[in-house]
């Protein structure tokens, strides 16, 4: 039946990019996922970055069940009582003046209906985004779009511009090398300046670039995107689909950064495991949207059933302590990472926040030159050894592994990931050393 079902895959399933099917998996609990060879493997990426809680876990299987024997779907403008106990229990947890929020189901939908926010209450169009941004894959939300790939599917959205990203490592504009001193800010703006048509509606941006290599920016950064932001009359917005909720030990970036944007948009961390996203503004923007006909409409928005998962996260994470708890193994695990980049030349880089890591293989720290074929290598590897990576892996971006295990993953699961990366790292370095002296 395996050989089977595995030959189906092949057959029947369009291939969307990164889906494999050598193998297929049956289950996932906690920080570990079986395949149908029954394998444990160790998940370092939470899924797609969407269990925060790890898979399965206790409070998201008794909110489902809970969801299913009450409402699992309602007609779009009944509102059910548990969207409005998360609306509550969301905006208790928001910086202020954040205080409302619209629940839909993909971090692509929430960047959606915030820029179609955005162009409402501003009368403009034109759009801001950073160069290795990733804010999903419909109209605006890809067109806002530029670590993912770009070509073959004709016109984008127009009005969307691109600005350098604060990538000290990899300075956009060759300036910087490890200190970024914001030249790519100002240069980026000055550029769109030059171009802009006169309709500025709104920047978007990820707290910490998470797909475009875990790119950090630095202090202040954000602090002057939100006055450029407000000099020509745009609104600032968040997308916080990998950072909200605990993920890099505070509620939201916008928390720990003390910059409160215009608009926030939450996703994967807030559904643990179900689709569940939420645009999130302040009274006074959703007053003046409301104002002028403001309307976002789909068969899925406000469903009660993954309104009470979201309500799980996040009464999981207050109850669990899992906001501390991902400074504490963010921490544990950064030493670890370190003590491996002591040891491995290949090792670049090291960036991230709280557990969320991205750990930059390089052929040598001098040139920074991106090693792809170690990475692409060693992911393989990694996952005959147990172990689940997310590689990014693009020439003008750098190979990265991207780590985000679940907010609930214990030291001796770090552990093992660990010496699985160092195993992986070590045979795939030995290897080329080898094949170099058969050459010789």
């Amino acid at each position: 039946m395996t050989d089977e079902l595995r030959q189906a895959a092949r057959d029947h399933l369009i291939r969307y990019g990164q889906g494999e099917t050598d193998r297929l998996y049956v289950s996932a609990m906690g920080a570990m996922v079986r395949d149908d060879e029954g394998r444990d493997i160790l998940d370092f990426t939470s899924g797609q970055m969407c269990a925060t809680l790890g898979h399965s876990h206790p409070a998201i299987v008794e909110a489902i069940r809970s969801g299913a024997e009450n409402a699992i779907h309602l007609f779009s403008g009944m509102i059910p009582e548990p969207v409005a106990r998360l609306a509550k229990k969301l905006a208790e947890w928001l910086p202020e003046p954040l205080s409302r929020s619209m629940f839909v189901n993909t971090g692509s939908e929430s960047n959606e209906a915030a820029l179609r926010m955005a162009k409402m209450v501003t009368g403009g169009y034109e759009v801001i985004a950073l160069g290795g941004s990733w804010h999903g894959v419909t109209g605006q939300a890809a067109a806002a779009s530029f670590a993912s790939e770009r070509r073959g599917y004709g016109p984008k959205v127009p009005g969307v511009s691109v600005i350098p990203e604060p990538f000290a490592y990899r300075c956009p504009i060759g300036h910087c090398r490890d200190q970024c001193d914001l030249s790519c800010l100002k240069v980026g703006l000055k550029m769109f300046d030059m171009g802009a048509e006169g309709a500025p509606a709104a920047i978007i941006a990820e707290p910490i670039l998470s797909a475009g290599g875990v790119i950090v920016p630095p202090e202040g950064y954000f602090n002057m995107l939100k006055e450029e932001a407000s000099k020509r009359g745009m609104l600032l917005i968040f997308d916080e689909a990998q950072t909200a909720f605990g993920r890099i030990g505070h509620k939201f970036a916008a928390t720990g950064l003390g910059v409160t944007p215009h608009i926030m948009n939450v996703s994967k961390t807030l559904g643990g495991g179900l689709p569940l996203a939420a645009t999130i503004t302040s009274d006074a923007i959703e007053e003046e949207a409301h104002r002028r006909g403001y309307s976002y409409y789909t068969s899925h928005i406000s469903d009660p059933l993954p309104a009470l998962a979201g309500l799980a996260v996040l009464e999981t994470v207050e109850k669990e302590n899992l906001i501390e708890r991902a400074t504490q193994m963010g921490g544990y695990l950064r030493r670890q990472l370190d003590a491996l980049q002591q040891k491995y030349e290949a090792i670049g880089d090291i960036r991230g926040q709280g557990l969320l890591f991205g750990i930059d293989l390089v052929k040598d720290r001098e040139s920074r030159d991106p090693d792809l074929e170690l990475a692409a290598n060693t992911t393989r590897r990694c996952l005959e050894l147990g172990l689940s990576m997310n590689i990014k892996n693009r020439p003008e971006r750098g190979a990265v592994w991207r780590i985000a295990p679940p907010l609930t993953i214990t030291e001796d699961e770090l552990d093992r990931g660990v010496e699985i990366l160092d195993k992986a790292l070590r045979e795939g370095l030995d290897a080329r050393a080898k094949m170099k002296r058969a050459g010789a």
